[in-house]
């Protein structure tokens, strides 16, 4: 799925985004500028898997705030989801992320920093001309990701921590529990926590001091961080 002596005639993409103006408009906007490609579209991640193994595409263009299937309200960990399995299936795949959501691909940057395919990222603000210009970039096997470098350079976010934020708020568990689901002590939980905690610059201290609910503020900044919903 290497693309770098692609004609337009044989390009193939695959076009994901859950709202049909977006669907629309960047469908025309690809054939503005690649008229002979063959570009197929999806609305939601059903099926995704199976009809990118039997079109092999060059470019995988996508949204992350995706339903998972028609009638279901769409969600940001869905469309990294399939994005995640994207990466893991597809390690040579050109892929453009195009979303509103960007920054929170911090949660899977080091599947991202692995990939072997062109990997940029485009926020659905950037102009026609720039979007286009991402799309170059992937298809030339180019990685592009200085939207979420920043974030994640300044967080040091470790994977563990990232699971722990996902059993806390996602799935409500409590320490007790936490632990047993990753198979530590809750003595390393509440080490994960003060990791994490130390990350988002909580003063747990001060916090303390003032009477407010640490877990809230961590669950706060780390939504501010995109590090979850």
């Amino acid at each position: 799925m290497t693309s770098k002596n692609l004609t337009h005639a044989t390009l193939k993409i695959f076009l994901i985004d859950g709202h049909e103006i977006c669907l629309s408009g960047v469908l025309r906007l690809l054939y503005s500028q690649y008229p002979d490609a063959k570009i197929v579209t999806a609305n939601t991640t059903e099926n995704v898997l199976n009809q990118i193994s039997l079109l092999e595409p060059d470019l995988v263009i996508m949204d992350i705030f995706l339903p998972e299937k028609q009638g279901v309200t769409a969600r940001v960990c869905t469309g990294i989801q399939l994005l995640r399995e994207l990466l893991d299936n597809y390690p040579k795949l050109n892929i453009v992320v195009q979303s509103e959501h960007v920054k929170k691909l911090v949660r899977i940057k080091s599947a991202i920093d692995t990939h072997q395919g062109g990997f940029t990222i485009a926020d659905k603000s950037l102009s026609s001309q720039e979007m286009l210009m991402r799309v170059s970039w992937a298809l030339q096997g180019l990685t592009h990701i200085k939207d979420i470098q920043s974030i994640y350079s300044e967080l040091d976010i470790k994977p563990e921590c990232l699971r722990l934020l996902n059993l806390a708020f996602q799935e409500g568990l409590q320490d007790k529990a936490i632990a047993e689901n990753i198979r530590v002590s809750e003595r390393m939980v509440r080490h994960y926590w003060d990791k994490l905690q130390e990350a988002l610059g909580i003063d747990c201290h001060e916090l303390k001091n003032q009477g407010k609910n640490i877990r809230i503020i961590t669950q706060i900044r780390a939504r501010e961080a995109g590090l979850i919903d």
